[in-house]
């Protein structure tokens, strides 16, 4: 199969930051995706209603004319998060989500949520109402390898959250491990998971290939080549809890090319392409679809989207670096070729 048309993708796991970077970002997820979940860790932190709704308008403004896509507000997490402002943003269809940050795990998480007792009003709010929470799996602990911080934060955290809260919808983002897929294909179906692109095509092996990658450096990080294959079976498989999300993540070169750079790749610039290079290696394109355009959206309990889009096999050159505003960007595959690309 080299052509295969599908219904519009979502992105159920974007960045695409503020000011210069969003207007320089969002075409390109715009392009490829129907609608996106945006992520709220902005400095400061997408916390309340009104900053969501004044995020979204930015967001709105900053389309090419004519462009069809809409982004799906979520509330950020902390110890002084309201019920009542959760279950209020919720209701008025401004809040599709609320996501967990632990503190300090990943950029601009300093604000998340190091106590977990302190968040149970707010949960238990959630799951009266059946909101979705997000929750990117990783603990903070200096004990804990940076390699385990998944299989450590399922165990420590979200396995006793599930089971303490029964009714909760949860989408636990971005897995990387075999104990991940393991622990959401066991849970209840009110239980998902997105899967980056990045992550089902590079094992940990690419960081270092013959040097120091910082471009492919990201939380959580990318881990063995088992793993991989772990991810690559759960996303084709048919699976209905497993949904795309990019995770894309625009950083400016200078602040990836440093002592300290970092985490996040950008991958927005083919966004769906990418995928279908996945699947296809896998010999599943069939099941692209369900990953891509309906797993999410049902989940998520939304229409699926009307339009579609067609991608064939016809190998692209990505650009050494994406202007951003007054920054630079190194996109994934800089300098390379993706094997498929959107009609």
């Amino acid at each position: 199969m080299d052509r295969i048309t599908i219904r519009k993708p979502d992105d159920w796991h974007l960045h695409v930051r503020d000011g210069a970077m969003l207007k320089a970002a969002l075409p390109f997820t715009a392009r490829h995706f129907g609608r996106a979940i945006i992520m709220p860790n902005l400095l400061p932190p997408v916390c309340t209603v009104k900053q969501a709704e004044a995020y979204r308008e930015r967001i709105r403004k900053a389309l090419p004319a004519g462009v069809k896509f809409e982004p799906l507000m979520t509330c950020y997490m902390t110890h002084d998060t309201d019920p009542d402002e959760v279950e209020a943003g919720f209701r008025a269809g401004v809040f599709t989500g609320v996501k967990i940050y632990p503190a300090n795990v990943t950029t601009n998480s300093a604000a998340g949520v190091s106590d977990y007792r302190r968040i149970r009003r707010v949960v238990e709010r959630m799951e009266k109402i059946g909101m979705r929470l997000l929750i990117h799996g990783e603990v903070i602990d200096p004990e804990v390898d940076v390699f385990d911080r998944e299989r450590v934060f399922i165990e420590r955290v979200l396995a006793p959250l599930v089971s303490r809260f029964p009714g909760l919808r949860v989408v636990l983002e971005h897995v990387t491990t075999r104990e991940a897929v393991e622990f959401v294909s066991a849970a209840p179906p009110r239980v998902a998971a997105t899967i980056t692109a990045h992550h089902l095509l590079l094992s940990r092996d690419a960081l270092f290939a013959g040097g120091i990658r910082p471009h492919l450096y990201c939380l959580p990080v990318l881990k063995r080549e088992g793993h991989r294959r772990v991810l690559v079976k759960a996303a084709t498989s048919g699976n209905a809890r497993f949904f795309l999300g990019t995770d894309s993540a625009p950083h400016a070169r200078h602040t990836k090319e440093t002592t300290c750079g970092c985490a996040g790749i950008y991958t927005a610039h083919a966004g769906i392409e990418l995928y279908a290079e996945a699947f296809a290696a896998a010999g599943a394109l069939e099941h692209l679809e369900g990953f891509a355009s309906r797993h999410g959206a049902q989940f998520y309990r939304l229409p699926l989207n009307t339009e579609s889009v067609t991608l064939t096999e016809s190998p692209w050159s990505v650009p050494d670096e994406i202007v951003f505003g007054p920054d630079r960007l190194v996109p994934l595959r800089a300098g390379a070729t993706v094997a498929w690309k959107l009609a």
